[in-house]
């Protein structure tokens, strides 16, 4: 058998890799991260709402500029600016990364 052939042993002494950095930080640095970016704002009644988050306060009322209104994936109406009350957001998604 030709030795260049056959692999070599397995280096026992090598550490694995580290693990990737965890994703850390409150909804609130998430939150701040976001104003002026492109969003998603899901309301308790399923309508998705995408525009660019303007601002929010802590009862999550939120202030959207470009917004559309989706329903089922599609879009129904288009606004120039929109205010969301806090009390019927589910949740709230980055559009685009940050």
């Amino acid at each position: 058998m030709d030795d260049e052939s056959t692999p070599p042993p397995p280096d026992h002494d090598s550490t694995p890799p580290p693990p990737p950095p965890a994703v850390s930080g409150s909804p609130t640095d998430f939150l701040k991260g976001v104003v002026g970016k492109r969003v998603i704002v899901r309301l308790t009644s399923g309508v998705d709402y995408r525009g660019v988050l303007s601002c929010l306060d802590g009862y999550m009322n939120i202030a959207l500029e470009q917004a559309e209104e989706h329903v089922n994936g599609i879009v129904t109406n288009q606004y120039g600016d929109a205010f969301i009350r806090g009390n019927n957001v589910l949740y709230i998604s980055a559009a685009e990364s940050f």
